[in-house]
Protein backbone atom coordinates (compact mmCIF):
# COMPACT_ATOMS: atom_id res chain seq x y z
CA UNK A 1 0.00 0.00 0.00
CA UNK A 2 1.14 3.61 -0.47
CA UNK A 3 -0.27 6.27 1.13
CA UNK A 4 0.68 9.59 -0.51
CA UNK A 5 0.31 12.83 2.04
CA UNK A 6 2.14 16.31 1.98
CA UNK A 7 5.61 15.88 2.03
CA UNK A 8 6.43 16.50 4.75
CA UNK A 9 2.88 16.03 7.34
CA UNK A 10 4.74 16.74 10.63
CA UNK A 11 6.21 19.78 9.27
CA UNK A 12 2.95 21.56 7.75
CA UNK A 13 0.33 20.40 9.84
CA UNK A 14 -2.04 23.34 10.84
CA UNK A 15 -5.01 23.45 13.30
CA UNK A 16 -6.83 20.46 14.38
CA UNK A 17 -4.25 18.10 13.70
CA UNK A 18 -4.62 18.59 9.90
CA UNK A 19 -1.95 18.91 7.18
CA UNK A 20 -1.62 22.07 4.56
CA UNK A 21 -3.70 19.79 2.05
CA UNK A 22 -6.80 20.22 3.65
CA UNK A 23 -6.59 23.71 4.50
CA UNK A 24 -5.85 24.15 0.64
CA UNK A 25 -8.39 22.18 -0.83
CA UNK A 26 -11.14 23.71 1.59
CA UNK A 27 -9.91 27.34 0.60
CA UNK A 28 -10.74 26.17 -2.81
CA UNK A 29 -14.21 24.68 -1.47
CA UNK A 30 -14.81 27.77 0.24
CA UNK A 31 -13.82 30.41 -2.76
CA UNK A 32 -15.90 28.17 -5.45
CA UNK A 33 -18.68 28.01 -3.63
CA UNK A 34 -19.08 31.71 -2.13
CA UNK A 35 -18.16 33.15 -6.00
CA UNK A 36 -20.80 30.56 -6.86
CA UNK A 37 -23.38 33.56 -7.64
CA UNK A 38 -25.06 32.02 -10.75
CA UNK A 39 -26.87 28.93 -9.30
CA UNK A 40 -29.35 30.51 -6.99
CA UNK A 41 -30.15 33.21 -9.63
CA UNK A 42 -30.48 31.05 -12.47
CA UNK A 43 -33.79 30.54 -13.49
CA UNK A 44 -34.62 34.57 -12.74
CA UNK A 45 -31.37 34.88 -15.25
CA UNK A 46 -33.20 32.66 -17.64
CA UNK A 47 -37.37 34.04 -17.37
CA UNK A 48 -36.43 37.96 -16.83
CA UNK A 49 -33.12 38.25 -18.44
CA UNK A 50 -33.43 36.10 -21.64
CA UNK A 51 -37.16 35.60 -21.63
CA UNK A 52 -37.43 32.50 -20.87
CA UNK A 53 -40.89 30.79 -19.90
CA UNK A 54 -40.65 28.75 -17.05
CA UNK A 55 -40.91 25.52 -18.35
CA UNK A 56 -38.11 26.23 -20.81
CA UNK A 57 -35.84 27.97 -17.94
CA UNK A 58 -36.36 24.68 -16.07
CA UNK A 59 -35.20 22.46 -18.67
CA UNK A 60 -32.26 24.45 -18.43
CA UNK A 61 -31.34 23.95 -14.61
CA UNK A 62 -32.11 20.14 -15.71
CA UNK A 63 -29.36 20.21 -18.06
CA UNK A 64 -26.83 21.60 -15.54
CA UNK A 65 -28.25 18.72 -13.37
CA UNK A 66 -27.55 16.51 -15.70
CA UNK A 67 -24.18 17.91 -16.49
CA UNK A 68 -23.44 17.62 -12.69
CA UNK A 69 -24.50 14.20 -12.57
CA UNK A 70 -22.01 12.96 -15.49
CA UNK A 71 -19.42 15.38 -14.04
CA UNK A 72 -19.25 13.24 -10.78
CA UNK A 73 -18.08 9.86 -12.64
CA UNK A 74 -16.52 11.79 -15.27
CA UNK A 75 -14.58 13.60 -12.58
CA UNK A 76 -13.30 10.40 -10.58
CA UNK A 77 -12.53 8.40 -13.78
CA UNK A 78 -9.71 11.29 -14.47
CA UNK A 79 -8.82 11.81 -11.10
CA UNK A 80 -7.47 8.09 -11.08
CA UNK A 81 -6.23 8.01 -14.88
CA UNK A 82 -4.52 11.73 -15.28
CA UNK A 83 -4.50 12.65 -11.22
CA UNK A 84 -6.53 14.74 -8.77
CA UNK A 85 -4.32 17.85 -9.58
CA UNK A 86 -4.73 17.93 -13.44
CA UNK A 87 -8.80 16.80 -12.84
CA UNK A 88 -9.36 20.15 -10.17
CA UNK A 89 -7.06 22.63 -13.04
CA UNK A 90 -9.69 21.44 -15.61
CA UNK A 91 -12.63 21.76 -13.37
CA UNK A 92 -11.93 25.35 -12.32
CA UNK A 93 -10.61 25.97 -15.73
CA UNK A 94 -13.80 25.04 -17.64
CA UNK A 95 -16.19 26.28 -15.29
CA UNK A 96 -15.06 29.45 -15.88
CA UNK A 97 -15.10 29.27 -19.63
CA UNK A 98 -18.37 27.60 -19.68
CA UNK A 99 -19.80 30.65 -16.95
CA UNK A 100 -18.84 32.89 -19.62
CA UNK A 101 -20.49 31.24 -22.59
CA UNK A 102 -23.45 30.65 -20.58
CA UNK A 103 -23.59 34.39 -19.87
CA UNK A 104 -22.92 35.57 -22.98
CA UNK A 105 -25.43 33.14 -24.87
CA UNK A 106 -28.85 34.56 -26.94
CA UNK A 107 -30.05 31.73 -27.95
CA UNK A 108 -31.82 28.87 -26.54
CA UNK A 109 -29.42 26.13 -28.09
CA UNK A 110 -26.52 27.79 -27.11
CA UNK A 111 -28.27 28.44 -23.86
CA UNK A 112 -28.84 24.64 -23.34
CA UNK A 113 -25.23 23.48 -24.47
CA UNK A 114 -23.62 26.14 -22.17
CA UNK A 115 -25.72 24.54 -19.38
CA UNK A 116 -24.40 20.86 -19.97
CA UNK A 117 -20.89 22.52 -20.45
CA UNK A 118 -21.38 24.04 -16.88
CA UNK A 119 -22.58 21.32 -14.85
CA UNK A 120 -20.00 19.09 -16.80
CA UNK A 121 -17.24 21.09 -15.07
CA UNK A 122 -18.44 22.51 -12.25
CA UNK A 123 -18.85 18.92 -10.68
CA UNK A 124 -15.23 17.78 -11.90
CA UNK A 125 -13.49 19.15 -8.62
CA UNK A 126 -15.04 17.02 -6.00
CA UNK A 127 -14.47 13.38 -6.58
CA UNK A 128 -10.75 14.56 -7.23
CA UNK A 129 -10.51 16.72 -4.42
CA UNK A 130 -11.70 14.08 -2.47
CA UNK A 131 -9.58 11.44 -3.53
CA UNK A 132 -6.97 14.01 -3.05
CA UNK A 133 -8.11 13.63 0.93
CA UNK A 134 -8.48 10.04 0.46
CA UNK A 135 -4.72 9.96 -0.16
CA UNK A 136 -3.90 11.43 3.48
CA UNK A 137 -3.90 8.99 6.23
CA UNK A 138 -7.04 7.00 7.50
CA UNK A 139 -6.79 9.25 11.04
CA UNK A 140 -6.84 12.47 9.14
CA UNK A 141 -9.76 11.65 6.57
CA UNK A 142 -12.83 11.63 9.02
CA UNK A 143 -11.95 15.78 9.86
CA UNK A 144 -10.41 16.68 6.51
CA UNK A 145 -14.03 15.91 4.80
CA UNK A 146 -15.64 17.56 7.36
CA UNK A 147 -14.05 20.86 7.13
CA UNK A 148 -14.40 20.32 2.96
CA UNK A 149 -18.34 20.45 3.67
CA UNK A 150 -18.43 23.05 6.17
CA UNK A 151 -16.28 25.67 4.06
CA UNK A 152 -18.62 24.79 0.94
CA UNK A 153 -21.68 25.05 2.90
CA UNK A 154 -20.20 28.79 4.11
CA UNK A 155 -19.32 29.25 0.87
CA UNK A 156 -22.42 28.69 -0.37
CA UNK A 157 -24.62 30.98 2.37
CA UNK A 158 -21.89 33.87 1.20
CA UNK A 159 -23.08 33.18 -2.49
CA UNK A 160 -26.83 32.59 -1.69
CA UNK A 161 -26.98 36.13 0.31
CA UNK A 162 -24.89 38.10 -1.98
CA UNK A 163 -26.17 36.41 -5.22
CA UNK A 164 -29.37 38.48 -4.64
CA UNK A 165 -28.16 41.89 -3.44
CA UNK A 166 -25.42 41.65 -7.01
CA UNK A 167 -28.30 41.02 -9.30
CA UNK A 168 -30.02 43.97 -8.83
CA UNK A 169 -27.00 45.67 -10.35
CA UNK A 170 -27.28 43.26 -13.35
CA UNK A 171 -26.87 39.57 -13.85
CA UNK A 172 -23.87 39.71 -16.37
CA UNK A 173 -21.81 40.43 -13.02
CA UNK A 174 -23.14 37.34 -11.89
CA UNK A 175 -21.11 35.82 -14.47
CA UNK A 176 -17.85 37.34 -14.18
CA UNK A 177 -17.78 37.50 -10.78
CA UNK A 178 -18.34 33.44 -10.54
CA UNK A 179 -15.66 32.81 -13.36
CA UNK A 180 -13.35 34.70 -11.18
CA UNK A 181 -13.62 32.69 -8.58
CA UNK A 182 -12.87 29.81 -10.49
CA UNK A 183 -9.87 31.32 -11.80
CA UNK A 184 -8.74 32.40 -8.38
CA UNK A 185 -9.75 28.63 -6.69
CA UNK A 186 -7.26 27.45 -9.98
CA UNK A 187 -4.61 29.45 -8.68
CA UNK A 188 -4.97 28.02 -5.51
CA UNK A 189 -4.50 24.66 -6.90
CA UNK A 190 -1.55 25.75 -8.90
CA UNK A 191 0.16 27.14 -6.20
CA UNK A 192 -0.67 25.03 -3.41
CA UNK A 193 -2.18 21.72 -4.24
CA UNK A 194 0.71 19.09 -4.96
CA UNK A 195 -0.30 16.04 -6.89
CA UNK A 196 -0.95 13.07 -4.50
CA UNK A 197 -2.01 10.10 -6.55
CA UNK A 198 0.60 6.98 -6.18
CA UNK A 199 2.88 6.38 -9.29
CA UNK A 200 4.01 3.10 -8.14
CA UNK A 201 1.31 1.49 -8.71
CA UNK A 202 2.20 -0.96 -11.11
CA UNK A 203 -1.21 -2.49 -12.67
CA UNK A 204 -4.49 -0.65 -12.62
CA UNK A 205 -7.56 -2.35 -12.48
CA UNK A 206 -10.36 -0.96 -14.61
CA UNK A 207 -13.00 0.63 -12.48
CA UNK A 208 -16.69 -0.41 -13.98
CA UNK A 209 -15.16 -4.54 -13.34
CA UNK A 210 -14.39 -3.77 -9.40
CA UNK A 211 -17.42 -1.77 -8.65
CA UNK A 212 -20.13 -4.53 -10.33
CA UNK A 213 -18.06 -7.29 -8.10
CA UNK A 214 -18.37 -4.85 -5.22
CA UNK A 215 -21.50 -5.89 -3.85
CA UNK A 216 -21.28 -3.38 -0.54
CA UNK A 217 -20.29 -0.68 -2.77
CA UNK A 218 -23.16 -1.23 -4.84
CA UNK A 219 -25.36 -1.76 -1.81
CA UNK A 220 -23.90 1.98 -0.20
CA UNK A 221 -24.10 3.82 -3.63
CA UNK A 222 -28.27 2.77 -3.98
CA UNK A 223 -28.89 3.39 -0.32
CA UNK A 224 -27.23 6.58 -0.59
CA UNK A 225 -29.12 8.01 -3.64
CA UNK A 226 -32.51 6.55 -1.40
CA UNK A 227 -31.24 8.96 1.10
CA UNK A 228 -30.37 12.54 -1.24
CA UNK A 229 -33.77 11.87 -3.19
CA UNK A 230 -35.55 11.66 0.54
CA UNK A 231 -33.56 14.51 1.67
CA UNK A 232 -33.56 16.56 -1.38
CA UNK A 233 -37.58 15.93 -2.24
CA UNK A 234 -38.10 17.43 1.89
CA UNK A 235 -36.51 20.61 0.45
CA UNK A 236 -38.47 20.37 -2.58
CA UNK A 237 -41.92 20.34 -0.86
CA UNK A 238 -41.30 22.67 1.87
CA UNK A 239 -41.97 25.53 -0.09
CA UNK A 240 -45.29 23.83 -1.50
CA UNK A 241 -46.17 23.30 1.75
CA UNK A 242 -46.09 26.06 3.47
CA UNK A 243 -47.25 28.09 0.42
CA UNK A 244 -50.38 26.27 1.07
CA UNK A 245 -50.75 27.70 4.89
CA UNK A 246 -50.52 31.23 3.54
CA UNK A 247 -46.84 31.60 4.21
CA UNK A 248 -45.39 33.99 1.95
CA UNK A 249 -41.33 34.19 0.60
CA UNK A 250 -39.62 35.84 3.20
CA UNK A 251 -40.61 33.56 5.72
CA UNK A 252 -39.80 30.52 3.69
CA UNK A 253 -36.18 31.82 3.62
CA UNK A 254 -35.88 32.68 6.89
CA UNK A 255 -37.28 29.05 8.08
CA UNK A 256 -34.74 27.61 5.40
CA UNK A 257 -32.02 29.50 6.95
CA UNK A 258 -31.84 27.72 9.80
CA UNK A 259 -30.27 24.78 7.93
CA UNK A 260 -27.28 26.47 6.77
CA UNK A 261 -26.45 28.17 10.41
CA UNK A 262 -27.34 24.74 12.19
CA UNK A 263 -24.55 23.23 9.64
CA UNK A 264 -22.00 26.27 9.85
CA UNK A 265 -22.38 26.24 13.92
CA UNK A 266 -22.92 22.51 14.49
CA UNK A 267 -20.77 20.44 12.16
CA UNK A 268 -17.58 21.33 13.72
CA UNK A 269 -19.11 20.20 17.29
CA UNK A 270 -20.25 17.09 15.19
CA UNK A 271 -16.93 15.92 13.83
CA UNK A 272 -15.86 16.21 17.99
CA UNK A 273 -18.10 13.76 19.01
CA UNK A 274 -19.25 11.31 15.83
CA UNK A 275 -15.71 11.45 14.62
CA UNK A 276 -14.89 7.81 16.24
CA UNK A 277 -18.43 6.28 16.61
CA UNK A 278 -19.38 3.63 14.71
CA UNK A 279 -19.83 4.89 10.64
CA UNK A 280 -22.96 2.39 9.72
CA UNK A 281 -24.93 3.32 12.64
CA UNK A 282 -24.25 7.29 12.11
CA UNK A 283 -25.21 7.17 9.01
CA UNK A 284 -28.31 4.86 9.79
CA UNK A 285 -29.36 7.66 12.17
CA UNK A 286 -28.40 10.44 9.95
CA UNK A 287 -30.95 8.62 6.98
CA UNK A 288 -33.51 8.06 9.92
CA UNK A 289 -33.49 11.57 10.74
CA UNK A 290 -34.54 13.00 7.05
CA UNK A 291 -37.10 10.32 6.92
CA UNK A 292 -38.39 12.17 10.44
CA UNK A 293 -37.56 16.13 8.93
CA UNK A 294 -39.78 14.70 6.10
CA UNK A 295 -42.69 13.62 8.14
CA UNK A 296 -42.82 16.89 10.52
CA UNK A 297 -42.45 19.28 7.75
CA UNK A 298 -46.09 17.64 6.84
CA UNK A 299 -47.57 18.00 9.86
CA UNK A 300 -46.31 21.73 10.96
CA UNK A 301 -48.87 24.51 11.91
CA UNK A 302 -46.71 27.02 12.52
CA UNK A 303 -43.33 28.85 11.20
CA UNK A 304 -41.59 27.07 14.34
CA UNK A 305 -43.31 23.91 13.31
CA UNK A 306 -41.36 24.16 9.82
CA UNK A 307 -38.33 25.48 11.47
CA UNK A 308 -38.07 22.33 13.52
CA UNK A 309 -38.33 19.83 10.46
CA UNK A 310 -35.20 21.66 8.61
CA UNK A 311 -33.43 21.62 11.39
CA UNK A 312 -34.25 17.87 11.99
CA UNK A 313 -33.08 17.31 8.41
CA UNK A 314 -30.41 19.59 8.49
CA UNK A 315 -29.23 17.51 11.50
CA UNK A 316 -29.25 14.41 9.81
CA UNK A 317 -27.20 16.40 6.98
CA UNK A 318 -23.98 17.02 10.05
CA UNK A 319 -24.50 13.50 10.21
CA UNK A 320 -23.93 12.36 7.00
CA UNK A 321 -21.04 14.49 5.99
CA UNK A 322 -19.13 13.23 8.97
CA UNK A 323 -18.32 9.61 7.90
CA UNK A 324 -20.07 10.04 4.34
CA UNK A 325 -16.63 10.20 1.94
CA UNK A 326 -14.49 8.88 4.67
CA UNK A 327 -17.11 5.79 4.60
CA UNK A 328 -16.68 5.65 0.44
CA UNK A 329 -12.92 6.27 1.09
CA UNK A 330 -12.25 3.22 2.65
CA UNK A 331 -14.33 0.58 0.46
CA UNK A 332 -12.03 1.89 -2.36
CA UNK A 333 -9.35 0.48 -3.72
CA UNK A 334 -5.89 2.76 -3.63
CA UNK A 335 -5.80 3.10 -7.38
CA UNK A 336 -9.60 3.83 -7.71
CA UNK A 337 -10.42 6.36 -4.90
CA UNK A 338 -11.09 8.92 -7.61
CA UNK A 339 -13.41 6.74 -9.50
CA UNK A 340 -15.27 5.23 -6.00
CA UNK A 341 -15.77 8.80 -5.40
CA UNK A 342 -17.05 10.08 -8.18
CA UNK A 343 -19.92 7.33 -7.90
CA UNK A 344 -20.51 8.67 -3.96
CA UNK A 345 -20.59 11.81 -5.05
CA UNK A 346 -23.10 11.15 -8.30
CA UNK A 347 -25.38 9.47 -5.59
CA UNK A 348 -26.32 13.10 -4.74
CA UNK A 349 -26.07 14.83 -8.17
CA UNK A 350 -28.99 11.96 -8.54
CA UNK A 351 -30.91 12.13 -5.58
CA UNK A 352 -30.81 16.48 -6.26
CA UNK A 353 -32.68 15.14 -9.66
CA UNK A 354 -34.78 12.43 -8.57
CA UNK A 355 -35.74 14.25 -5.11
CA UNK A 356 -38.09 17.18 -6.80
CA UNK A 357 -39.73 14.66 -9.25
CA UNK A 358 -40.67 12.34 -6.68
CA UNK A 359 -41.42 14.63 -3.52
CA UNK A 360 -43.69 16.94 -6.19
CA UNK A 361 -45.23 13.92 -8.00
CA UNK A 362 -46.39 12.44 -4.45
CA UNK A 363 -47.85 16.38 -3.62
CA UNK A 364 -50.04 16.60 -6.62
CA UNK A 365 -51.57 13.10 -6.86
CA UNK A 366 -51.67 12.54 -3.04
CA UNK A 367 -51.94 14.50 -0.38
CA UNK A 368 -49.16 15.65 2.47
CA UNK A 369 -50.29 12.83 4.97
CA UNK A 370 -49.12 10.60 2.44
CA UNK A 371 -45.87 12.06 1.13
CA UNK A 372 -45.22 12.32 5.21
CA UNK A 373 -46.16 8.67 5.61
CA UNK A 374 -43.73 7.70 2.65
CA UNK A 375 -40.99 9.62 3.90
CA UNK A 376 -40.75 8.08 7.47
CA UNK A 377 -41.47 5.04 6.41
CA UNK A 378 -38.27 5.70 4.15
CA UNK A 379 -36.38 6.94 6.73
CA UNK A 380 -37.06 3.85 8.64
CA UNK A 381 -35.88 1.35 5.82
CA UNK A 382 -33.25 3.01 5.68
CA UNK A 383 -32.12 3.05 9.31
CA UNK A 384 -32.61 -1.12 8.81
CA UNK A 385 -30.62 -1.11 6.01
CA UNK A 386 -27.63 0.66 7.10
CA UNK A 387 -27.52 -1.13 10.47
CA UNK A 388 -27.84 -4.45 8.78
CA UNK A 389 -24.55 -3.94 6.47
CA UNK A 390 -22.69 -2.03 9.75
CA UNK A 391 -20.57 -4.82 10.12
CA UNK A 392 -18.99 -5.26 6.43
CA UNK A 393 -18.54 -1.62 6.92
CA UNK A 394 -16.77 -2.34 10.16
CA UNK A 395 -14.35 -5.12 8.47
CA UNK A 396 -13.91 -2.97 5.47
CA UNK A 397 -12.75 -0.51 7.68
CA UNK A 398 -10.53 -2.28 9.39
CA UNK A 399 -8.88 -4.47 6.11
CA UNK A 400 -9.60 -1.83 3.21
CA UNK A 401 -9.77 -3.02 -0.27
CA UNK A 402 -5.35 -2.74 -1.34
CA UNK A 403 -4.18 -1.94 -4.65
Amino acid sequence: MTTIVDNDTKNYTRPLGLPTLAWTLGACHLIARAGGFVQPMLVLYLTQEQRMTPMAAGAVVAAVGIGDFASQLLGGWLGDRFGRRQTMLLGFLGTAIALAALGSAGTAPVIWAAAVGYGLTAGLFRPAGSAAVADLPPEQRVRAYSLLYWAANLGYAVAATGSGVLASHGYGLLFWLNALAMLAAASIVVLAVPETRSTTIRARRALLPTLLGDRLMITMALLHVVYFTLNMQAFATLPLLMTAQGYGPSTYGVVIAVDGVAIVLLQPLAVAALAHRDRGTVLAVSMLLAGIGGVLATVAQSTAGYAAAVLVLGLGQIGMAVHFSATFADLAPTELRSGYLGVASSTWSLGTILGPLVGTTLLQHTDRIWLGTGALVTGLLLFAALKAIAGALRARQADPVRA
